[in-house]
């Protein structure tokens, strides 16, 4: 029952600027790759930040099932519920013990 939800993995694609450096490009240039069976919870709470201007922070934890690994990198993005959160961090991948992964783990950090 916990692994019922579906995120779309947003990975960056390169594009260059007017003086000739690399940067990310999240528009058309993104791959979008949709995933079905994980589970994504609230860890921690919000954080507000009003000293500029109003900015709350929701953290978030993605875990998936036992043996499935995804193609998640610390530089990608995660959509769910029509949010955008960022991968915080290394990807946890959990090793089994006969071998391959277990399962995964990753902090995400949503910015409104």
């Amino acid at each position: 029952m916990l692994y019922l939800q579906s995120i779309v993995i947003v990975r960056p694609g390169a594009t260059v600027d007017d003086y000739g450096n690399e940067k990310d490009d999240w528009g058309a240039g993104a791959t979008r790759t949709a995933v079905d069976g994980v589970n994504v919870q609230p860890a921690g709470g919000s954080d507000e930040d009003t000293d500029d201007r109003q900015l709350v922070v929701t953290s978030w934890r993605l875990y998936t099932p036992r043996g499935m690994d995804l193609d998640l990198r610390e530089t990608d993005r995660v959509e769910a519920w029509d949010t955008t959160m960022q991968v915080v961090g290394k990807v946890a991948r959990w090793p089994s013990p006969g071998g391959g992964v277990h399962h995964i783990e990753a902090d995400l950090r949503e910015v409104d």
